[in-house]
């Protein structure tokens, strides 16, 4: 294991027991926790991206920010849906805010999960062509802004300009050099993740995997990453690619922490349903260091990645999460191999 990061969903509710009570708060609290993050010595931070949720949606904003305040930590999302992405204009924002950011961002995107709403990219003005799925579509828009992402010239300059342009066709600015290899593929299955491989995109995976063999949820995990893997050296790609998955892991340390979490020690893999097929959702760790340690040494994807993301629960506040990120690299990560 390399890096350790947060993943924030940023919710933010009403509610008098959260810390985050209106979308304001969700956007400053998670720029403040990246800056806490890097202070504390993680490598990166990551945002969820849901629409139609009192959660955080737009990224590039908050990536912008958060590369402004920050000067080391990695900068992501895990993930934005592709549905309702304008592949062009993704291209400028995410552009835009790798520059700001020194070039520390790791877009994470994907095909997209279930939504708040029915068919929610409808009225984001993106609607599959005859005979395209939603998912085919996500797929395309993916393709077209890999492609505008290299920095190659396509689009045929008007002859007479407002000002000068250089020659050839025009690309998509701000370009930003290196960015192509920094997007992640969220994959929920072993399929996808093979897919993933071949298209040269980095592998992310998280708590919850659409589909169940019967295993133990961090060996499904875990070959699902063997499987990108074989099918990234099978495709030729030249650099080495990248893994991440995600985890909650509440090391037990204080009152407090023994007070919110006591109840997760015991916590096992659920297997459900989910948009009609079988799903296997990955346990929570929670626990002493010492009994943390020893069960996290035994999770064959952690393993496998070289990325963890830990999952915080960000109604609690910017304090509390960057205690527990402090909790984990202090007590639990030298112990499994970080750095």
């Amino acid at each position: 294991m390399k890096k350790i990061g947060f993943l924030s969903f940023g919710h933010w509710s009403a509610s008098p027991h959260s810390m985050v009570r209106s979308a304001a708060d969700a956007l400053l609290q998670s720029i403040e926790l990246a800056v806490a993050a890097e202070e504390a010595g993680a490598d990166g931070a990551y945002y969820r991206v849901h629409h139609f949720a009192q959660q955080l949606a737009s990224p590039f904003p908050l990536l912008a920010a958060a590369g402004a305040r920050t000067s080391r930590i990695e900068l992501g999302t895990a993930v934005i849906d592709m549905r309702y992405e304008n592949p062009l204009y993704m291209a400028e924002d995410a552009g835009a805010a790798d520059l700001i950011s020194g070039g520390r961002l790791q877009l994470g995107i994907s095909r997209g999960s279930p939504e708040q709403v029915i068919d929610g990219f409808r009225y984001f003005g993106h609607v599959p062509p005859e005979g395209m799925s939603d998912a085919d579509m996500a797929r395309e828009h993916t393709r077209v802004f890999l492609e505008v992402l290299t920095g190659e010239g396509f689009a045929q300059p008007n002859p007479r300009p407002m000002f000068p342009n250089p020659p050839g066709l025009l690309r998509v600015e701000p370009h930003s050099p290196g960015l192509r290899d920094r997007i992640w593929w969220g994959a929920g299955t072993r399929a996808t993740a093979e897919w993933t491989g071949e298209q040269g995109l980095n592998l992310m995976s998280s708590t919850l995997l659409t589909e169940d063999t019967g295993v133990p949820f961090h060996q499904l995990q875990a070959e699902q990453i063997q499987r990108f893997r074989d099918a990234w050296q099978a495709a030729g790609h030249e650099r080495e690619p990248r893994v991440s998955v995600s985890r909650s892991i509440f090391p037990i340390v204080d009152d407090l922490d023994r007070q919110l979490f006591w109840q997760q020690r015991e916590s096992t893999d659920q297997v459900g349903r989910l948009d009609g097929g079988n799903a296997r959702f990955g346990r929570t760790y929670a626990g002493e260091p010492d009994k943390l340690v020893a069960e996290l040494a035994e999770d064959e994807a952690i393993a496998a990645a070289d990325t963890l993301l830990l999952t915080v629960p960000n109604q609690l506040g910017v304090e509390y999460n960057a205690h527990v990120i402090e909790s984990v690299l202090t007590h639990l990560a030298p112990e499994l191999g970080w750095r």
